[in-house]
């Protein structure tokens, strides 16, 4: 189903057409779905591209390391698997296919507050997992969740604060209106805490508005895990977040499924990287990324790793587990050739230099 979705290229085009053939419209229609006309989807997908890098030679023969950490977490690439809902509708297994998938590619996976399959499920693959949290009207609600995630080997939290309003275009494509409900998970792991049938339930299930700053210590202080601030675009609210204890922002458009004509994460990571320069806080990127060039893009601008999410699903959609190992290791050699080619050693440190100048500056025409 074709919805403001620019192809990919290569191999992942071709994962992306054979999700397309897997899944119902509507269900396809729900993963491409885009804020307003898409306008921050499409720019975020060429502003990616748009990066230009300085070969360099006579390097002895580099071969070089994608091998990093995450929030102290050892992983085998910075290519890791963001948080998405409605995973089992792609595929039955769900997110424990996509836990699997880390286990075996040395990737880390984030987990929806909506997810489909039990927490417990997620931890017994052994692969490391945050918890990604929307934070409900009913805070006791949220705490019972962050609790149960903990229990079953959650290593952090990303709390989403880009979302406070749906757009409307987007609500034809929720899943409660979907033609086949039995497809939809809303949040497995909330339906003993509060029974989704029960009206007063849903209310207190409902994303809360008012969200500010004090919830990210709080978070912190339920959970004794790091908090990871997901929709930073702007310097000041990443120095905010920090300030009120997150330990890393994610830049995100949120899949440029969040506001139209905002800013996008490529052109928003160098001035939040640059703003929080000696903080010790991580920052990450998604939204958009669709190569291992595009990878080495946001290494070289300061991000310590970046998630994918609809490469994901296209993965998980055409072949379970398989499929997103497919993803991950794709970009994981693309982004090996890119570095050995602008010799760039290591995930930890790629400079800024492999970068031309118009590239750092994240300026598109």
């Amino acid at each position: 189903m074709e919805l403001n979705r620019p192809a990919a290229s290569g191999w992942l085009t071709d994962l992306e057409n054979a999700a397309d053939r897997a899944l119902p419209d509507f269900v396809a229609g729900y993963f491409a779905m885009t804020a307003g006309e898409g306008t921050t989807h499409r720019e975020g997908l060429r502003d990616w591209a748009a990066s230009r890098f300085v070969p360099r030679v006579l390097s002895g023969g580099l071969i070089p390391s994608t091998a990093t950490t995450v929030l102290g977490t050892p992983v085998d690439t910075p290519v890791l698997l963001g948080p998405v809902a409605q995973a089992t509708a792609a595929h039955p297994d769900g997110e424990i296919a996509v836990a699997r998938a880390a286990a075996r590619t040395g990737s880390l996976l984030g987990v929806s507050t909506h997810a489909g399959v039990p927490f417990a499920g997620i931890g017994s693959t052994g692969a490391p997992w945050w918890l990604q949290v929307y934070v409900m009207t009913d805070r006791g609600l949220t705490a019972a969740l962050v609790e149960r995630a903990v229990a079953a080997g959650a290593r952090a939290l990303i709390l989403t604060v880009d979302l406070p309003t749906l757009d409307t275009r987007q609500a034809a494509f929720e899943p409660s209106r979907w033609p086949d409900r039995t497809l939809a998970a809303r949040g497995l792991n909330l339906d003993d805490l509060a029974d989704p049938a029960d009206p007063a339930s849903r209310d207190r299930r409902t994303t809360a508005p008012d969200v500010g700053l004090d919830t990210v210590g709080w978070l912190a202080s339920i959970s004794g895990l790091p908090v990871v601030v997901q929709g930073v675009l702007h310097p000041d609210d990443a120095v905010a977040a920090v300030g009120a204890g997150a330990a890393g922002v994610l830049v995100s458009t949120h899949g440029g499924r969040a506001l139209d004509r905002s800013v996008t994460a490529r052109q928003a990571l160098p001035g939040v990287v640059a703003a929080l320069d000696g903080s010790g806080a991580e920052v990450f990127a998604d939204s958009g990324l669709r190569s291992g060039a595009d990878v080495l893009t946001a290494l070289a601008l300061g991000a310590r790793a970046v998630f994918v999410g609809r490469p994901q699903l296209w993965g998980l959609s055409a072949g379970g587990d398989d499929g997103v190992v497919q993803v991950v290791e794709g970009l994981t050699t693309e982004l090996r050739r890119t570095m050995a080619m602008t010799g760039a050693a290591s995930a930890t440190s790629v400079p800024s230099g492999v970068l031309t100048s118009e590239g750092r500056s994240g300026s598109s025409s």
